[in-house]
């Protein structure tokens, strides 16, 4: 898959997520990259609530986690480490728990995001931004 033609892409989850889903995805991050982000959203609709928003900024070398409801962003948090870089592949697990949404990157937990909105009210994963997807799964 050449270019970014494949993002922003979307998964729906009807049933939504429940402790012990893990989200995969797979890409690669282009020489150019500014930023991207994966959202689990709360609807299909276009202001949605965001019950985690991943967003690795290559700009700034940092991981940013966040939600957002009813149309305002909360509290940022910081990943601990930044384990991106321009032209490599990456592999991102995102992993529902009993307290909130572990982030690991490769081998390392990047960060632990506790709940501000409950996983099961999740429907959509959503890739967008500056990467090549290679692939969302959600087991």
């Amino acid at each position: 898959m050449a270019g970014s033609s494949n993002v922003p892409h979307k998964t729906s989850l009807p049933e939504g997520i429940r402790v012990g889903t893990v989200m995969r995805i797979r890409g690669v991050v282009p020489d150019k990259a500014g930023r991207f982000h994966v959202n689990l959203l709360c609807s299909e609709e276009k202001d949605a609530d965001a019950a985690l928003h991943f967003n690795p900024r290559l700009d700034q070398s940092v991981v940013v986690f966040n939600t957002k409801e009813q149309g305002s962003w909360g509290k940022e948090e910081r990943g601990r480490d930044f384990p991106f870089q321009r032209g490599q592949p990456f592999d991102v697990l995102l992993i529902s728990t009993k307290e909130g949404f572990k982030a690991v990157v490769g081998d390392s937990e990047l960060h632990n995001f506790h709940y501000r909105i409950q996983p099961e009210h999740v429907r959509v994963v959503e890739v967008g931004g500056d990467l090549q997807l290679e692939s969302v799964k959600i087991f």
